[in-house]
């Protein structure tokens, strides 16, 4: 589940590459046949402002679930975002750990509700099944959005919770997303 960043449409990924990043990993083997969905969210609201987490977990999920030939286990599902649609796949990784077995977040733009709810989501998950993390941002991105990033870096390095985090070269745009778009691709399937 891949989701858009704020302004955008949920054509944002396949504009960034990501059908042909799947193709490319798909033909060479190196991994196996995924889906990827992409829902749309227009509007910048907080997530108890909204029912857009609510209608990914009883709506859109379970309706991937039945109708799409899935494999329903949290570890072959993955949640990920761009800047505003990271901030949504922390919220609903880390507040429903039992649905996704990897968090991927990209430039992320943290809600300002989720801060003080982060670390109680982190200790209630029990820690044989911790969703894999990415982070990344580009280190020209806006001051606050590179503070809220190195603020939860620094949360799960003070919990002990293994993650990945780099701090590449760039901006927050569509470029700097699609030069990493298969890196991000290639980290979310790494474990199919």
């Amino acid at each position: 589940y891949l989701i858009h960043g704020q302004s955008y449409n949920d054509d944002q990924w396949e504009r960034l590459g990501v059908d042909e990043a799947a193709d490319e990993l798909i033909y060479s083997g190196e991994s196996a046949p995924f889906i990827i969905v992409m829902p749309r969210y227009r509007i910048w609201f907080q997530p108890d402002e909204h029912n857009f987490g609510q209608a990914m977990v009883e709506v859109l999920i379970p309706y991937m679930d039945v109708h799409i030939r899935t494999i329903p286990d949290r570890s072959q599902r993955a949640i990920g975002g761009l800047s505003m649609g990271a901030g949504w796949a922390l919220h609903l990784g880390l507040s429903r750990w039992d649905l996704f077995g990897a968090v991927g977040l990209h430039s992320l733009a943290l809600f300002s509700i989720d801060s003080p709810r982060i670390p109680g989501w982190l200790d209630a998950i029990p820690k044989d099944q911790l969703p894999r993390i990415y982070l990344d941002i580009g280190d020209r991105d806006s001051k606050n959005l590179l503070d809220s990033t190195r603020w939860f870096e620094e949360t799960l390095t003070k919990k002990d919770i293994p993650h990945e985090w780099y701090l590449f070269n760039g901006y927050h745009e569509e470029k700097y997303w699609q030069e990493h778009t298969p890196g991000y691709i290639r980290w979310y399937t790494r474990e199919w």
